[in-house]
């Protein structure tokens, strides 16, 4: 079947969600409507949607000129099994003594390495991309280490590749948040593909906004693989919950944005123990008032 896309851009969120309400009125009606804010610091709004019928595009030129929108943009998607795309391009991931596979390719799995099974149709925090394999390596360096956490929090969790690393290596309480309920329900699907239901509790929340996390304050670690934005914001909460001599994992910030970072949170109190760039992406370690 075939899958047709119409994209715009805009400026406004509120312009843009009014645009994506708009759409969804259309004849032939769209299987699913986006819009996300574009996370360049240039202020647009991107505006889609999703057509298994070819999309009416004066009906489009006349909403997008409504809305003051860019004029939209319309493809044909090939008709491709993208899951069977993406496991053959993704091999398993190494970082350190974590290694992160599909279930296609159990059989690769090397002795005395911590297994973590997540499926390739989970694209975003398969370990591949640099910002999750950064911060598995920076798991593995605190471990290295000596570090040891009994309170664990995962904020931003996505797959929550992240927290079941911990609560592979750590007994204790490791908790998995995220604003979207979706990635809420993918996280508790995995961790019952890994036989470890129980061991991570996940919740929705936004930052630390939620019981459970006010709850289990002060954490040893907090992991956040996220973007530059909401870490920044996040720092003042990161710093209130993390206890003294613990470590704060931050990804999700492109080579150019660390230094930033690294400047707001060491005015929060932390101190940079460890930076590492994969790709375009950088993972930073640091420690709340001197760990050591």
């Amino acid at each position: 079947m075939p899958t047709f896309t119409a994209l715009t851009t805009m400026t406004g969120k509120k312009a843009a969600e009014g645009l994506g309400d708009a759409m969804e009125r259309l004849d032939p009606e769209p299987t699913g409507i986006g819009v996300f804010e574009v996370e360049d610091g240039s202020g647009l709004w991107e505006v889609g949607g999703y057509f298994t019928e070819a999309p009416d595009e004066t009906a489009l030129a006349v909403l997008a000129a409504a809305f003051e929108a860019k004029p939209f943009v319309v493809s044909e998607l090939p008709d491709t099994d993208w899951v069977a795309n993406v496991r053959r391009e993704l091999a398993p991931v190494e970082a350190g003594r974590f290694f992160v596979y599909g279930s296609h390719d159990a059989d690769k799995m090397p002795e005395g390495r911590i297994p973590l099974l997540i499926e390739a149709a989970m694209a975003f925090g398969t370990g591949h991309h640099g910002t999750t394999l950064g911060c598995l390596k920076a798991l593995d360096h605190l471990l290295d280490g000596g570090f040891a956490a009994t309170k664990v929090a995962d904020i931003g969790c996505g797959t929550a590749v992240l927290a079941m690393a911990a609560a592979r290596v750590w007994d204790g309480v490791v908790i998995a948040s995220d604003i979207d309920q979706v990635a809420v329900d993918v996280a508790e699907a995995n961790l019952k593909a890994n036989g470890m239901s129980g061991q991570v509790k996940c919740i929705e929340a936004a930052g630390f906004d939620h019981p459970d996390l006010q709850a289990s304050a002060p954490y040893d670690l907090v992991l956040a693989n996220i973007l530059k934005g909401p870490l920044v914001a996040l720092s003042p909460e990161i710093a209130a919950n993390l206890r003294d001599g613990g470590y704060a994992v931050l990804s999700g910030i492109l080579n150019e944005q660390a230094d930033d970072v690294v400047s707001v949170y060491s005015q929060n109190g932390f101190n940079l123990t460890k930076r590492d760039e994969i790709g375009e992406w950088t993972t930073l370690v640091l420690s709340k008032q001197g760990a050591i």
